[in-house]
């Protein structure tokens, strides 16, 4: 299985902290060795980063680590293969154009017999299993809304329904961004947490690294991380109950199935 981090805020924050401990488990702290990518989202502009190197000894992983990129969508992934070779072509998050906006999506898990599936206009480059989800996904809903739906809740019911067929067809935890919206999807864990004024202190499971949010937020801001697995060890995660379907915006919840 592969692990997810993903983040929506309502101002331009970096996620240095968070990728610290995300990569550590990409071949120290966890098996995860099979490449890793992250995207920035900086309105409808996106900066992504692939390698198919283990995140923790990646040079790519340590520039983006020490650069504080700021976003306020991002998703990152590291991978353990289980189909699909370990290439620069198979590593998440992948990406394609949609109404003149780019998508990007991350997911953990396996699919069976998702390559059965006819697809649309939208094709892979790579072998995996979810590069074709994520196109069969794009192909559904670009063939429902020719046009973007004018209304938010017709676009993520839309979305939800078409992830939840992809849960029927196996494991899929799924972080899903179109720039605007964080979208996220539990097929079997996926946690998240959502930093605000009183802000406090948190440290690492990963690797010896504490940070104090009082010294580099301020009091409006509004910071919403998930991830696979909990990242700190002082700090209280929400976790996601199978099948649960959210969608976030500027680091809160703006549609909730459940």
């Amino acid at each position: 299985m592969c692990e997810l981090l993903g983040m929506s805020a309502n101002v331009p924050t970096d996620i240095c902290f968070s990728l610290t401990g995300l990569v550590q488990r990409g071949g120290k702290t966890g098996p995860h060795k099979d490449g890793w990518g992250i995207g920035f989202y900086e309105g409808k502009g996106l900066r992504i980063f692939h390698d198919p190197e283990p995140g923790v000894e990646s040079k790519i992983a340590e520039f983006v680590r020490k650069l504080p990129i700021k976003s306020e969508i991002v998703i990152s992934h590291i991978r353990k293969a289980n189909r699909g070779k370990v290439e620069l072509k198979n590593t998440h998050p992948f990406v394609r154009e949609v109404w003149g906006t780019y998508w990007t999506f991350a997911h953990n898990g396996q699919f069976k017999k998702i390559k059965s599936e006819s697809l649309g206009e939208f094709l892979p480059v790579g072998t995996t299993d979810s590069e074709y989800a994520f196109c069969w996904l794009l192909g559904k809903l670009k063939k429902k809304f020719p046009h973007p739906p004018h209304r938010d809740r017709e676009l993520f019911q839309t979305v939800g329904t078409y992830l939840r067929e992809l849960h029927r067809k196996g494991v899929s935890n799924i972080l899903l961004s179109d720039s605007k919206n964080l979208y996220a999807f539990c097929s079997t864990k996926l946690s998240w947490i959502t930093r605000q004024s009183p802000f406090g202190k948190a440290r690492l499971v990963d690797a010896d690294l504490a940070v104090d949010f009082r010294k580099v937020t301020t009091p409006g801001d509004k910071v919403t991380v998930i991830a696979t697995q909990p990242l700190t060890s002082d700090e209280e995660w929400n976790r996601f109950q199978p099948g649960q379907f959210q969608v976030w915006r500027k680091g809160r919840i703006v549609f909730s199935d459940r």
